[in-house]
């Protein structure tokens, strides 16, 4: 009974840690490496403009919804200028004051981008639009134009792809050469397409958008064409009529309004200028954590200070050593003084590094035990020997550091860091088992402990691993998991196998 109720909880924990961890690298992107990066792009819009001496009021549209991308950050860079930024249904403006200014201008907005697979779309719901007058001829060739499209399309979506494939392909047809007579340039193409789908009372706008690369000034911002089939906004290339807005591509704002607007300034002049370069995931994974207002982000580790981080960076390893000594214990069969002194030796193995804390170790635990050989002739109580024990290790790590400062061995002067407790302790230890199992046993263990702190270590200092724990907490369940589950195991110990070698040779023997 007793097992399968271990069996079950053990399985059962395990379990939820994988599946928040999973849950956590997929849904909020979290990396498994700490060195796992991905681009990001820093946009910059450059507003110029002159000035006479009067009242300046700028108006520039920037981000809002970005769908494809989450905005890492932001900046407004208007030096006297008053700002403040307001949201306007889709979009999103920034909005310079200024009381008589005078000489040339310079205003700047700079966001920082990176992919992301969060589902962003706009939201607004526009009203049905009243069809624009066309006079004769256009109006004739346009009616029919909408006519053929309206025949050979089934809703919306589709009477705008076709009418752009029209406006685009059909080279021949006199009606649709006259039509596109109207527009000379992109843009006026595309508030022609508007025209057209407004013609048919289909709510329509445009979408500006930025290209994004590894580096470019002076960035041209492209049109697109957006349409709304009652239940969402779809986009559709003026020239291609491809749906979607292109890859690397941002979307700045929407609407047929400019893209700025500038009152008692002139010479207006707004540039846009691309940069990649890449950073970490798990900053952006952490960023998108504070945007979804995830409870995982609130529990997050990077939540913390960041004294506590360093502490908790550390803490959560002993779990780790712990799991290393139940196996060494339980499999192996290697013996250790105590089940937490070889976690606690690891530890401080840290700063003093694993050759030098060994030998500082050694020394230590040597010495003392002489003393405490010397101790117990004098026939001491316990606690006054364990305290005695304790000042003499004292004495010892002081010695050994004001010798090695001398000496100028910056390293050894880290054996302050050395738990002073588990070494008086590992002393009276060794010294006990010493004398009532023999000196092979004694110094059987203290190897042991060495040999267990030595693997400590290097499982304890381990980046990746220490990335992980912090990033992936949930991994104490499945710590704790294994732990259960080895605490029902009764089969042979490893040394144990070894140690009846002999017997199982003989016994095939005679087979």
């Amino acid at each position: 009974m007793h097992k399968i109720a271990v069996s079950f909880w053990s399985i059962s924990i395990i379990i939820l840690g994988l599946v928040i961890v999973i849950y956590k690298s997929i849904t909020l992107s979290i990396p498994f490496t700490s060195s796992a990066e991905t681009e990001i792009w820093t946009i910059q819009a450059r507003l110029s403009f002159n000035t006479y001496g009067r009242n300046i009021k700028a108006t520039l549209y920037v981000p809002n919804i970005t769908p494809g991308y989450i905005k890492t950050s932001e900046n407004y860079i208007s030096g006297k200028f008053g700002l403040n930024a307001k949201h306007t249904e889709d979009n999103k403006t920034a909005n310079w004051t200024i009381r008589k200014a005078k000489g040339y201008q310079t205003l700047y907005y700079r966001t920082t981008i990176t992919k992301s697979d969060s589902e962003i779309d706009w939201t607004s719901i526009p009203d049905y639009p009243k069809a624009p007058v066309f006079h004769e001829p256009y109006s004739t060739s346009i009616n029919k134009l909408i006519e053929d499209v309206r025949s050979q399309s089934a809703d919306i979506a589709s009477f705008t792809f076709e009418l752009i494939d029209q406006l685009n392909t059909s080279d021949k047809d006199e009606n649709i050469a006259l039509i596109r007579g109207l527009a000379n340039t992109n843009d006026e193409f595309a508030s022609l397409i508007i025209k057209l789908l407004a013609v048919a009372h289909i709510p329509s706008r445009k979408l500006w958008v930025i290209g994004l690369s590894d580096a470019a000034n002076n960035v041209i911002p492209q049109v697109l064409i957006q349409v709304h089939n009652g239940d969402e906004w779809i986009t559709f290339h003026p020239r291609s009529g491809i749906t979607g807005i292109p890859n690397y591509y941002l979307a700045w704002k929407v609407g047929v309004a400019p893209l700025y607007k500038l009152k008692g300034g002139s010479n207006g002049e707004l540039r846009f200028s691309v940069k990649k370069s890449y950073i970490e995931l798990l900053d952006i994974a952490e960023h998108q954590m504070k945007q979804r207002d995830s409870i995982f982000g609130k529990l997050s580790l990077t939540s913390l200070p960041v004294q506590t981080q360093n502490t908790y960076s550390l803490i959560l390893m002993v779990p780790l050593g712990a799991l290393l000594v139940v196996f060494m214990r339980t499999f192996v069969g290697i013996q250790t003084f105590g089940t937490f002194m070889p976690i606690l030796i690891a530890i401080a193995f840290r700063e003093t590094q694993l050759l030098w804390g060994i030998v500082l170790f050694s020394v230590i635990v040597f010495i003392g035990l002489l003393i405490r050989f010397y101790l117990e002739r004098l026939r001491l109580l316990l606690i006054p020997r364990l305290a005695a024990i304790l000042v003499v290790v004292v004495i010892l790590m002081l010695i050994i550091s004001f010798v090695t400062n001398q000496l100028g061995f910056d390293r050894l002067l880290s054996i302050s860091l050395f738990p002073m407790v588990i070494l008086a302790m590992t002393i009276e230890r060794m010294s006990i088992t010493w004398e009532e199992n023999g000196a092979n046993v004694a110094l059987l263990q203290g190897l042991g402990s060495l040999v267990v702190a030595s693997f400590g270590y290097l499982l304890m200092t381990n980046q990746k691993l220490s990335y992980l724990l912090f990033a992936f907490p949930e991994l104490l369940l499945v710590i704790l998991g294994i732990c259960l589950w080895m605490g029902r195991y009764t089969g042979y110990r490893i040394s144990e196998l070894l140690r009846f070698r002999e017997i199982t040779t003989i016994d095939d023997r005679k087979a």
